[in-house]
């Protein structure tokens, strides 16, 4: 029996997973005081527990912290757990600071969403509610280095095989590939051959087929998705 099944229907379920027990419990407090369309279903507190856990409840969100009380970083390793453990939930990674490599190594391994601990606790329920409704959630300058970390990756061969990739044309994922390597529509329609208007009715049609909104998102996509070269 899935232990979630006896959640009031529309509840958003959530895993936490801290290296400091008390905070992790003062947050699920706060977010059980929202709107109540919030419930935390278990509280973590290292990595070898929240993967079992996750497996066990299956929750919407894991709300993972950087470091668990196995050791720094830790929280990453959860991360990259979670397409095996529990593929159907998404990830907010709870960072101390807006550092870069902190923001790019967690879009990296699959989160959906950022939040750093500094920040106001009401904007914790509405990050879960965003990531849970299928979109990002990341500050502007989270997303510039998102972006300059794109602009100076290598080539990426996005992978084709898997989820929504498989709806586009082979155009629409060349575009989709350019745009994961940093580049602007003038410079796609360039590469490509074709108007800037065109590229923008391209990005739209791709837009529709993977429920994303902007190219931000688009990025986002791909690099989660993304097949490094073994060289």
């Amino acid at each position: 029996m899935n232990p979630l099944s006896e959640l009031p229907s529309g509840r958003v379920s959530v895993l936490i997973a801290d290296a400091d027990l008390m905070s992790a419990h003062l947050l699920a407090g706060e977010l059980a005081r929202g709107k109540q369309d919030i419930s935390v279903v278990c509280v973590s507190s290292d990595s070898a527990e929240a993967i079992r856990e996750l497996e066990k409840y299956q929750p919407d969100i894991a709300l993972l912290n950087t470091h668990l009380q196995d050791g720094k970083m830790t929280g990453y390793r959860v991360l990259k757990s979670l397409p095996m453990a529990c593929p159907k939930t998404a990830a907010i990674m709870m960072i101390p600071v807006a550092d870069r490599e902190l923001v790019v190594d967690a879009f990296r391994g699959g989160a959906r969403g950022i939040i750093c601990r500094v920040n106001a606790l009401k904007l914790l329920s509405k990050c879960i509610r965003t990531v849970h409704g299928g979109q990002i959630w990341a500050n502007n300058q989270e997303l510039l280095y998102l972006l300059d970390f794109l602009a100076q990756l290598k080539p990426l061969r996005v992978v084709k095989s898997g989820g929504g990739m498989r709806l586009l044309t082979p155009r629409e994922a060349e575009v989709v590939h350019l745009l994961a390597e940093g580049m602007s529509t003038r410079e796609i329609s360039h590469k490509v051959g074709v108007t800037e208007h065109t590229i923008r009715n391209y990005l739209s049609n791709i837009y529709d087929k993977l429920g994303v909104s902007s190219r931000v998102e688009l990025a986002l996509y791909a690099i989660t998705r993304e097949e490094m070269p073994t060289s």
